[in-house]
């Protein structure tokens, strides 16, 4: 059996027998005296013919790679990255589609000693210009389709470029060729990063995360216990390894389990998900409730072809509607479960697939083994069950937190020994807990978390807009969509087409995920006394007006 796991057991036996240092001891290094991350997701699972990824592209190619493969791969992609200066430490960054060459990426920076940050192959150059600029990126990867919008990164560090390169641009394949296939793994310790990630934020740019190497420890229960992978499944995780989810649990998590993982290179359709489903044999499948919906809506007949495949299904990123867990169950013959974790913790509060406990469609499910997580009023008091307040992890009481605060920068949201999520729950008589709603400005749409201070900045760069406020307004399909109010300065005037400039000017300066699809033109926007822009005041007459949109 390659996966140190259990068979199926009763929650309160996983909590009961938890224990920090057994998970520690399923490792090869040591969070004291040195592990690698490349070491525990690769080297340690090369045996001849171990595949590691199977991969698919939307134009019919696809393919295999071993863990053998890329154990030299990372080794050579090291090398590169000693040779220009690269140190322990230092951050790379990726900014390519789900391809092979992306892990090789991932794995020859941890390899080297480096820390990982995901560009998400959607954004602009303001939301990549910010994160390079945060971390003090020493090196970006990425290919000739993405390569553009470095051109308007300001103080950009060194590119290179898989495929054909600028004049400058250091050669990916031809560094790689040149490079030597063997590279003694960096060791780092458990309280060293190796993924540098962002959060978004209400009130200023996204902020950053560095996730340690003793996160590897909470990875390897949620793939366990909330996903249940096992040896022979076909596992998919949808999500985009440039986001949280994507990276811990479609790359992180499988590999360091010696799984396979499946990478699609394409956009998600309901016709893509079932030929993804089907041609790769798919047994677990991960993603967001976006994506389920749209399998939901498009009916039971495409869903025939897959019933019975599925074993398990795991939802992640906002919560999931009771509708879709019937439907699942009904159509596809699979149990779909819904879990909640942010960028900072991994994943904390479940509906776990391998440990037995009664399941409750809207419920978020018992905390993750390694987690005291509690519910506190505005006063830090925890609050006794079926009183809502913010749900919160007891920092000093959860051995697998890993969350210490953000990149150079306060971190509010830590005091009193808890970490507050900025999520409003309920915890339940029974243990579980009951999502209610954000209690700040972020916008979740499609299961990406969006700061509405990114989208209002993105606009007001537009030599049209004098102010804009962004939020969240509800959507059957998204969760919600990001609807913008702008103040235009003088001497313009509201009208479709400058709103669908506005809407070209954020997808293409921030993200194509992050654009308003909605604007409404408006004379002033609600403020505080000090000028702090209310987007409560904005929500309410959203909803008092029944969504209609006036511009």
């Amino acid at each position: 059996m390659t996966i140190d796991r259990a068979d199926e057991a009763s929650y309160e036996e996983a909590i009961a027998g938890f224990s920090r240092q057994a998970l520690e001891a399923a490792l090869v290094g040591d969070l004291a005296r040195g592990l690698n991350a490349c070491v525990e997701c690769c080297d340690r699972h090369a045996s001849p013919g171990r595949i590691a990824l199977r991969w698919r592209s939307h134009d019919g190619r696809e393919g295999e790679l071993a863990f053998g493969e890329l154990e030299e791969r990372s080794a050579r992609f090291a090398n590169v990255l000693v040779a220009h200066g690269v140190e322990p430490g230092n951050v790379v960054a990726g900014l390519m589609p789900r391809v092979p060459h992306l892990l090789t990426v991932i794995l020859g920076a941890w390899r080297a000693g480096a820390v990982y940050q995901p560009l998400f192959t959607a954004f602009g150059p303001k939301a990549i210009e910010h994160r390079l600029a945060m971390s003090g990126t020493k090196l970006v990867v990425t290919d000739q389709a993405n390569r553009p919008k470095l051109d308007e990164v300001d103080k950009a560090p060194p590119i290179a470029v898989v495929g054909p390169s600028r004049k400058g641009d250091l050669d990916f394949d031809g560094e790689l060729a040149r490079a030597s296939p063997l590279f003694e793994p960096v060791m780092r310790t458990g309280s060293d990063g190796f993924l540098m990630m962002s959060t978004s934020g209400t009130t200023g740019a996204p902020k950053g995360v560095l996730v340690p190497l003793e996160a590897l420890l909470t990875f390897r229960v949620y793939m366990t216990d909330g996903i249940d992978l096992r040896p022979e499944d076909f596992f998919w995780n949808i999500a985009d390894p440039g986001w949280a989810y994507g990276l811990y649990y479609a790359v992180t998590g499988p590999l360091m389990l010696g799984c396979a993982t499946t990478f699609y290179d394409g956009p998600f359709t309901v016709e893509s998900a079932y030929r993804m489903i089907a041609d790769a044999r798919i047994t677990n499948l991960a993603g967001a409730p976006t994506a389920f919906r749209l399998l939901m809506a498009a009916g039971d007949e495409p869903a025939k072809a897959a019933k019975g495949q599925l074993r398990v299904v795991s939802s992640a990123g906002e919560p999931l509607n009771p509708e879709v867990i019937h439907w699942f169950e009904k159509a596809l013959g699979a149990p779909i479960k819904d879990h909640y974790g942010q960028t900072e913790l991994g994943m904390v509060v479940n509906n776990h697939h391998r440990l037995k406990h009664p399941v409750h469609p809207g419920s978020a499910g018992l905390p993750m083994p390694g987690h005291r997580v509690v519910v506190l009023d505005r006063d830090g008091r925890e609050l006794a069950p079926e009183q809502p307040g913010e749900l919160s992890i007891d920092m000093a009481r959860s051995p697998l937190h890993f969350f210490r605060g953000y990149h150079q920068q306060p971190t509010p949201a830590i005091s009193g020994g808890y970490y507050r999520t900025g999520d409003d729950f309920r915890q339940e008589t029974d243990g579980r807990f009951t999502f209610i709603g954000r209690n700040d400005d972020v916008i979740t749409s499609a299961g990406y978390r969006i700061g509405p201070f990114e989208v209002e900045s993105a606009l007001i760069e537009h030599p049209a807009v004098g102010e804009a406020a962004a939020i969240g307004k509800p959507d059957p399909e998204r969760t919600e969509i990001v609807k913008a109010f702008v103040v235009l300065r003088q001497g313009y005037s509201a009208s479709d087409a400058l709103a669908e400039d506005l809407r070209r000017h954020v997808r293409k300066r921030l993200s194509a995920h992050a654009y308003p699809r909605e604007i409404a033109f408006v004379d002033a926007l609600p403020k505080t006394a000090s000028g702090k822009i209310q987007r409560f005041v904005l929500r309410e007459q959203e909803q008092r007006e029944g969504g209609r949109s006036p511009g």
